[in-house]
């Protein structure tokens, strides 16, 4: 079962509301054939055509139901933003709508056509649909009245000119104008519903984008102030030493070792600002979740309390949190989510369940929708924790963290790991009695300096 309603269930929500909108009136040129195609050939020789003539105007009728349903779709292409507006369609059938009434209203008028309820079929029930697939082409309302009123008006006049009478082209008119507005009423507020549901679909993940886009912001302009200051010192530092070297002054070495620290001090600075890039607070991220979620229409239920939880742990539950809501928002078509927070026999245990229908692979089997919740097992798994990510139930979904309380502590150094890091340490310390020059050697230093800027 869960395999048929697929094509239906992995669609997003612009999907559903583009593919319902399109086949509801698709199946509008069926509708049309059997409402009014039938009519000539039901008829029988009340209408005074034959069998070849009641062929014909069921014929039109068939051709006119798929011309309209060709130019809806079209329409709708435009609605989306893969096609242009089908102008020279929308004008052909105006056109041909116009050929066939003033036919069919001649054919009366010179008694081949006798039968009223044909001519009423015919006419009025094309102009009918002609209206709806005219609005479907059309962005403003008062461009759709227009429409109408033409429409309305191009049946009611051959009517009247072919010496019918007014109180016949009244009626003519007013049966156009009460059927074509109901039906162009329905075609055009399908057709705004439709683009509302695709700019909004933009909208989100526009909205997605500008997120990505800030956060690489502000991780360069981070990045540009720890290591721009930095660069600039070395680079002046570095000259320095070269053109003292060249003149054999002792203090080359000085300014080498200061450029060493300055390197190290940088290293140092980056990983910093990785390490904060990388991480993630799990208060802040179960607030933003909320806050997102409901901003695009999902009610969201948190239920975490404050825990003791180590900084490593509280770091990789707040990425679950993260990437789970991206999943939430970008695969699935939820009304609501909960996200729960519990400690259980020495462990935290973070659930993040939807009742929307997440993303199945080609077998159809759950838990896998790319590199995402893969990461996130790698997250977990750095401090000992498990992912389980699966439906619940054909309408749910969900994802179980598992954390140990407490985080693992690294293994104890050997000692010849300890002494190796003692080693590594006494440079450093060389260092930094060598960056202290004396009174005597600072001047001539603040001189060289002076000299190569």
């Amino acid at each position: 079962m869960s395999a048929m309603t697929g094509w239906w269930s992995r669609r997003s929500v612009a999907g559903k509301v583009e593919l319902y909108t399109r086949w509801t009136f698709h199946l509008m040129a069926p509708v049309e054939v059997l409402a009014f195609g039938g009519a000539p050939l039901s008829s029988g020789g009340r209408s005074g055509l034959g069998t070849g003539g009641a062929l014909g105007l069921a014929l039109w009728v068939l051709v006119h139901a798929v011309l309209c349903g060709v130019v809806a779709s079209r329409a709708l292409d435009h609605t989306t933003g893969t096609r242009p507006r089908p102008v020279r369609l929308a004008a052909a059938l105006a056109a041909a709508t116009l050929l066939a009434n003033l036919a069919v209203s001649g054919l009366w008028a010179a008694g081949v056509l006798t039968d009223a309820s044909v001519v009423a079929s015919v006419l009025v029930g094309t102009s009918v649909f002609t209206t709806g697939a005219l609005v479907f082409c059309l962005d403003r309302v008062r461009h759709m009245a227009y429409a109408v009123a033409g429409t309305a008006v191009a049946a009611a006049l051959p009517v009247t000119a072919f010496g019918h009478g007014a109180p016949e082209g009244l009626i003519t008119l007013v049966g156009v104008l009460v059927g074509g507005g109901a039906y162009a009423s329905a075609c055009g507020f399908s057709s705004w519903l439709l683009g509302v549901v695709q700019e909004l679909e933009r909208s989100r993940d526009l909205k997605a984008r500008l997120a990505v886009a800030e956060e690489r912001l502000r991780f360069g302009r981070d990045l540009h102030d720890v290591m721009g200051r930095n660069l600039s010192v070395i680079a002046l530092k570095s000259e320095l030493a070269v053109q003292l070297a060249r003149r054999g002054r002792p203090e080359a070495v000085d300014q080498m070792v200061e450029v060493q620290r300055i390197a190290q001090e940088s290293q140092r600075e980056v990983r910093e600002v990785v390490r904060g890039y990388r991480e993630a607070d799990l208060r802040v991220e179960l607030e933003g979740a909320r806050g997102v979620l409901d901003a695009a229409g999902i009610a969201c239920a948190v239920d975490a309390p404050a825990l003791d939880l180590p900084v490593e742990v509280q770091s990789a539950l707040g990425w679950v949190v993260r990437e789970a809501t991206t999943n939430v928002l970008r695969h699935g078509d939820a009304r609501r989510c909960a996200i729960t927070l519990r400690a259980r026999e020495g462990e935290a245990v973070l659930t993040v369940e939807n009742d929307g229908a997440a993303v199945r692979d080609e077998a159809g089997a759950p838990g896998r929708t790319g590199s995402g919740l893969a990461g996130l097992r790698e997250r977990l798994g750095a401090v000992g924790g498990t992912l389980e990510a699966g439906f619940a139930d054909p309408q749910s979904f969900r994802v179980t963290a598992r954390v140990p309380s407490a985080a693992p502590r690294p293994a104890p150094q050997s000692a010849p790991s300890a002494a190796r890091e003692a080693a590594a340490r006494k440079p450093e310390t060389r260092e930094a009695a060598t960056r202290k020059p004396d009174a005597r050697q600072e001047p001539d230093a603040r001189q060289e300096e002076e000299t190569v800027a």
